[in-house]
């Protein structure tokens, strides 16, 4: 029997109409790129995939995963497009230019009030070196393993104050009911 996901109040049935959905990327919106790309290419290990500039409309989009030792990825722009339009749980970080050239802007980090976007998460294989790693590299906790009445779970924060959660899978088996 193949798992059908777990059943609560507003859950329908899937149909046929949505087979092969799947859920690509989150975007962020950041304010400068290189700052960005720099913590999440340096201290999540990501890589990114694709740019795509629209300099009729001003932005930028960099598409970031992390991709297994091995992979293939294929180097032609055209077909590394439709490749990365293909993957599961990329990172987009959006890129309004000029925007680094203003001092006082920020995005809204959805955690402030009012209250939105959360966080996106990462899973490690080793939560003590994952924190040990920010550390390292001067990363800012919101909250560390030992904290809170969640254990366990990290919470960090990127360079555009965005949450990002950190956990070790193999820690959360008896999270939640």
């Amino acid at each position: 029997m193949s798992f059908n996901g777990e059943q609560h109040p507003g859950v329908q049935t899937p149909t046929a109409d949505s087979a092969g959905f799947r859920l690509n990327h989150t975007m962020l919106r950041v304010k400068d790129p290189e700052k960005a790309l720099a913590f999440y290419t340096r201290v999540f290990g990501m890589r990114v995939l694709r740019r795509l500039d629209f300099e009729e409309m001003q932005f930028s989009l960099y598409f970031l995963a992390r991709v297994e030792e091995g992979e293939p990825v294929p180097e032609a722009t055209g077909e590394r497009t439709v490749w990365t339009f293909s993957q599961k749980g990329l990172l987009e970080l959006t890129h309004n230019w000029g925007t680094e050239n203003q001092a006082d802007f920020c995005y809204h980090d959805g955690n402030a009030e009012p209250q939105g976007f959360g966080h996106i998460c990462f899973s490690v294989p080793d939560l003590e070196a994952a924190e040990a790693w920010f550390d390292a590299n001067a990363v800012e906790f919101v909250k560390r393993s030992d904290q809170g009445k969640m254990k366990n779970v990290v919470f960090v924060k990127d360079v555009d104050g965005y949450w990002i959660e950190v956990v070790q899978a193999d820690r959360l088996a008896a999270l939640g009911d």
